[in-house]
């Protein structure tokens, strides 16, 4: 297990060691976030890199990552907790048979920790010899207004209450790690219980840095291209425009295509990867792609007669 780091520097620092690119910004929130305590609302548009955060903080500090991947009707029984009602039965089928009478001392039995499942947010809480685990709430917008009403007494006192055996609380309070691509608002009172973060689409020479590190198979002038290309789609009037994840798995499937340099009948062949929709596709294809590519390679060309 590794210390919090000291100070914004180390952070950064610390986020490069496990290839995550961050600039400033970023690594002051999060550096906030570990050393007072206090969980990390990560909001922007998906494929921006805010899961990944959590990832790259378990694999540096050396903590376990707990992630609980949110979804339309989740509930307590999948998130936090839930009995094993058909080990409970058992064992009051062995108590009958075993002529057991006492009502009080079986209801304490089949309801202790030994028939209790243990779900994420639960996990987060119990105590672990590498330290507090990361708990990652994963995409946060996709429950309802009642799981988030939940979520409160969770991230203000890191403590669940089972009725059935009282308060469970943490011995010492997980790194906790909650992203939101915005396709709704979160209720203010839970975000009053973190520290906020806008994650936003990285600029072209940050990208291409990224590029490098996740991708660095790829032809440094293909890779310059692909940034290039991806920030003008970023300008324009898209469906769905597309994230990091999107170009490096671009320039991934361009190299494996053996393709060194970006031309219209490569990126009408693998727009499949970089866009997710057909009328975003429709509308880039052919002769849109062409005449980004020309502003694309007179970009680059001017670029590297500069340097």
């Amino acid at each position: 297990m590794i210390n919090i780091p000291e100070n914004v520097e180390d952070t950064l620092e610390l986020l490069s060691s496990g290839n995550y690119v961050s600039d400033r910004s970023l690594s002051t929130a999060v550096y906030l976030s570990l050393k007072l305590g206090r969980p990390l609302f990560l909001e922007g548009e998906a494929g921006v890199g805010k899961t990944e955060i959590a990832k790259v903080l378990s694999e540096t500090l050396g903590r376990r990552l707990v992630r609980l991947q949110c979804y339309e009707g989740l509930d307590v029984a999948s998130a936090v907790y839930e009995w094993n009602y058909s080990a409970q039965m058992i064992e009051i089928r062995m108590a009958e048979a075993e002529g057991l009478s006492d009502r009080d001392r079986l209801g304490d039995d089949i309801f202790s920790d030994k028939f209790l499942i243990h779900r994420p947010l639960l996990q987060a809480l119990d105590p672990s010899a590498d330290g507090p685990p990361v708990l990652l709430i994963d995409e946060l917008d996709r429950t309802d207004e009642a799981f988030e009403a939940y979520l409160l007494e969770v991230l203000s006192d890191f403590q669940i209450t089972i009725p059935e055996i009282g308060t469970v609380r943490a011995d010492e309070p997980p790194i906790v790690i909650i992203t939101s691509n915005r396709t709704r608002e979160i209720h203010d009172a839970l975000k009053r219980r973190c520290f906020y973060y806008w994650v936003d689409y990285p600029d072209a020479e940050r990208e291409l840095e990224i590029l490098n590190l996740k991708a660095p198979q790829a032809d440094a002038r293909l890779s310059r291209q692909v940034v290039e290309f991806v920030q003008r789609l970023r300008a324009m009037d898209l469906f769905k425009v597309p994230g990091i994840a999107e170009t490096i798995d671009w320039a991934s499937a361009l190299h494996q295509l053996d393709i060194i340099e970006l031309t219209p009948d490569a990126i009408d062949d693998t727009l499949g990867v970089l866009l997710k929709y057909q009328d975003d596709i429709a509308k880039i294809r052919g002769s849109e792609a062409a005449k980004i590519l020309d502003e694309v390679k007179n970009e680059v060309a001017l670029a590297q007669a500069a340097n």
